[in-house]
């Protein structure tokens, strides 16, 4: 799921308009049911967090790397696993932060497309 919980909430908003339009007597849209509510609060819970991490495209890569086949199992190892522009950008002070939450959550969002990318989980 790429859905953050601003998305889930627009979802719940545009249904309870179309919810009210119905019980106002225009008869458009449907009544907002138990089980809708149950659905979007299901969604909610499960959906990313709004304020992901932005890291760099070629970070996101070194992420993945580590904990994929480099087998890197620590932020601390994955620094010294870096070289270039990525080294420059983790070594950063004000990068630090940004890089372990995206490390921690396994979910971050790519600063040059905007893209949210999720690391699967293990299997």
């Amino acid at each position: 799921m790429t859905e953050t919980k601003r998305d889930v909430f627009n979802d719940l908003v545009e249904e309870l308009a179309n919810a009210y339009i119905a019980l106002d007597g225009e008869g458009i849209g449907e009544e907002l049911t138990n089980e809708d509510k149950q659905a979007y609060l299901k969604d909610y819970a499960a959906a990313l967090p709004d304020d992901l991490p932005v890291i760099p495209e070629a970070v996101g890569e070194h992420i993945r790397w580590c904990k994929g086949e480099g087998g890197v199992d620590n932020v601390s190892d994955a620094m010294d696993y870096t070289y270039g522009d990525v080294a420059a950008w983790l070594y950063d002070e004000r990068n630090s932060d940004t890089f372990a939450l995206a490390w921690l959550l396994g979910v971050w969002r790519v600063e040059e497309t905007g893209e949210i990318v999720k690391l699967e989980e293990e299997k």
